[in-house]
């Protein structure tokens, strides 16, 4: 539902048609795009008006959707993350590269046009080195509607493996990918919600730039409020709405959590309004000459004497970039910058919070990719 709004908007993207078990889904799909709905993937596979495949089905399910369209040679759009075990993502890699298909991993919030715009003011060394990032985020993740295995970490649960993938590809989108280490500690504090609900990290990268990583979905301190009140996919936050998300859970069981979560997918769910954009929380890259500020809108500049603000515009596509990555690679062979070997290392770094947080020792990362525009540097 996420990327209707985007398809919706975007004339270089026709949707002809779409698998999936629910045929409320199937039949939403057919009246509102008068294209075919599949109940086996490996039809719509087979099906020869699709170039490429959106992939938007749970972590655990990537593997074998993405695995049936390399077989097809359609072009993937994979969720992040790209998968839950290393093994399942180095088959999808080595799958994709036989094939001789492009595969994207996302959208994730390196897409965003602000960290887009920020990734290339660092990298055009106009305000020297980059030497420090700090992510924040506070949500209310975990008390959305969640199915019972989106609550257990060994099956792709909690925060790492659906949120931290967003503030790792930021990170390793503006600090040029090639992370070396990472200390981390993680916290489980819901006997409810038996997963990781927060996580903080330190990362260094090969270039010397560190980064600190908090990130907590425990639905208290919401820290939109410092993004101008713009929520995560860009729409102006409602006022009185704090404490929504565990108002609606209150007294509901898995199985009337479970049905509450199919609202949320197409044909039973509602799109966003997006009036900026799309961000993951209050990100800071710190640089010899400048401090940069992601903003929904654009970049703030804090230099040496003065102050500016460099706009990142929105639109007419909420995820545009995503798009544009996908059109590039579909007409023009270009890869884009989060491939699969992206997808990998940024999954990498999810598993390497893990390990630290329970050997309480830092984890030397050796599955990293370097950014696309920083292919050939030192």
């Amino acid at each position: 539902m996420l990327m209707v709004p985007t398809f919706d908007a975007d004339s270089r993207v026709k949707l002809t048609a779409a698998a999936a078990p629910r045929e409320e889904s199937r039949n939403a799909f057919e009246k509102e795009y008068g294209g075919t709905g599949y109940a086996a993937i490996e039809d719509l596979c087979a099906d020869p008006s699709v170039e490429a495949i959106y992939i938007a089905t749970p972590h655990q399910m990537h593997v074998d959707h993405v695995l049936a369209a390399a077989r097809a040679g359609k072009h993937i759009l994979v969720e992040k993350p790209l998968a839950i075990s290393m093994e399942d993502a180095d088959k999808m890699v080595a799958a994709v590269r036989e094939a001789g298909v492009h595969m994207i991993v996302g959208p994730s919030h390196s897409f965003d046009p602000p960290v887009d715009l920020a990734a290339q003011l660092i990298e055009s060394g106009e305000f020297g080195q980059l030497r420090m990032i700090q992510a924040l985020n506070y949500t209310d993740f975990l008390y959305r509607p969640r199915r019972p295995e989106e609550l257990r970490t060994e099956e792709g649960g909690g925060v790492l493996f659906s949120q931290a993938i967003h503030q790792i590809d930021v990170v390793r989108r503006l600090a040029g990918g090639m992370a070396k280490n990472i200390y981390a500690m993680t916290g489980a504090w819901d006997p409810k919600r038996p997963t990781e609900g927060a996580f903080t990290a330190l990362m260094n990268f090969e270039t010397g730039c560190i980064a600190n990583l908090t990130y907590s979905g425990y639905a208290h301190f919401d820290s939109d409020i410092w993004m101008n009140d713009v929520g995560e996919l860009g729409q102006r936050k409602q006022p009185g709405a704090y404490g929504g998300a565990r108002r609606a859970l209150m007294d509901l069981d898995p199985e009337e959590e479970a049905r509450l979560k199919t609202t949320r997918t197409f044909g039973g769910g509602k799109t966003v309004d997006a009036k900026h954009n799309e961000h993951f929380g209050p990100v800071i890259a710190l640089c010899d000459r400048a401090d940069l500020k992601l903003t929904p809108d654009g970049i703030e500049v804090f230099g040496d004497t003065e102050r500016s603000f460099i706009e990142a515009k929105f639109g007419p596509a909420p995820r545009r970039t995503v798009i544009d990555a996908l059109v590039a690679a579909v007409r023009e062979d270009e890869p884009p910058v989060q491939t699969g070997e992206w997808g990998l290392a940024s999954l990498e770094v999810c598993h390497a919070i893990l390990q630290s947080a329970d050997t309480g020792q830092p984890v030397e990362l050796q599955r990293q990719y370097r950014t696309k525009h920083r292919e050939g540097t030192q």
